[in-house]
């Protein structure tokens, strides 16, 4: 899917503009061709030489606008 290359390495921000992560990698519902969740790094060196643990998975329904980065939705929203 070329929407999950694009998405893959973009910042994360959430509500209060702080940087909470870069998209690892996505999930996909490969039957409905959907994006069902965010996979998080932390970044930092440790996650450029891929020996990184710190994951956060974000539901794709937190999502509230993709552009150059990626901007999640506030708790009220």
């Amino acid at each position: 899917m070329r929407i999950v290359e694009d998405i893959v390495g973009k910042e994360v921000l959430d509500s209060a503009a702080t940087v909470i992560g870069k998209v690892k990698d996505v999930e996909v519902d490969i039957e409905s061709q959907t994006i069902e969740a965010l996979v998080l790094g932390k970044g930092g060196i440790s996650e450029g030489l891929g020996i990184s643990k710190g994951e956060t998975i974000v539901p794709y329904e937190m999502v509230k606008k993709i552009g150059d980065k990626i901007l999640l939705k506030g708790g009220e929203e």
